[in-house]
């Protein structure tokens, strides 16, 4: 079983993922971060130096190897889904969760971040509202399954996903927590 998390850049993919991988006892693979191990470098500076066009190729190449492997959480970079054959790859290979940020929530998480390089500059929200209009489709429809991340909690949006997934037999439901465990302990 693959589990793949897409969403826009600062949506939890990473953080979910590494969580959830944990959970389930399953390795994470991180697009960006396997990437930034084959070129050697940071993406930004991959970016800067060769332009959007050849990431994107290397990012394809990267999604198509993860997605023929088997059992593990994949976190995809904010682009992945802009390729049709990315979208394809993810649909058919994994069970794909879109972790839905608004662009007003992300704009909160990500307005001290300097490593992203498609929201440097400029004005960062509208950056992401453009982004969000072109991008939220095709993670729907790279998509299973749609989980709002609003303001609820890692421990939160990982359980929502596990929920979703015993509800679709691919979890075994001692696996999942119950609502009184991912409750905070009482003080």
């Amino acid at each position: 079983m693959i589990v793949a998390l897409v969403g826009m850049p600062g949506s939890g993919k990473s953080t979910v993922g590494r969580h959830l991988a944990r959970h389930l006892g399953l390795q994470l693979a991180d697009s960006d971060h396997v990437i930034e191990q084959r070129i050697g470098m940071p993406i930004r500076a991959y970016f800067e130096g060769h332009g959007e066009g050849p990431f994107r190729d290397l990012e394809q190449q990267v999604i198509a190897e993860l997605c023929a492997g088997d059992e593990l959480v994949l976190a995809t970079g904010g682009g992945a889904v802009l390729r049709e054959p990315n979208r394809r790859a993810l649909h058919q290979a994994c069970h794909v969760f879109y972790l839905r940020s608004t662009p007003e929530e992300l704009f909160r998480r990500l307005r001290h971040d300097t490593h992203r390089p498609l929201l440097q500059g400029g004005d960062p929200l509208r950056r992401l509202r453009e982004l969000f209009r072109e991008r939220d489709p095709l993670y729907r429809q790279a998509a299973h399954y749609v989980i709002e991340t609003g303001r609820p909690s890692v421990p939160s949006l990982v359980n929502m996903v596990l929920m979703q997934l015993e509800l679709a037999g691919l979890v075994d439901s001692t696996r999942v927590p119950s609502p009184i465990d991912a409750r905070p302990p009482r003080a």
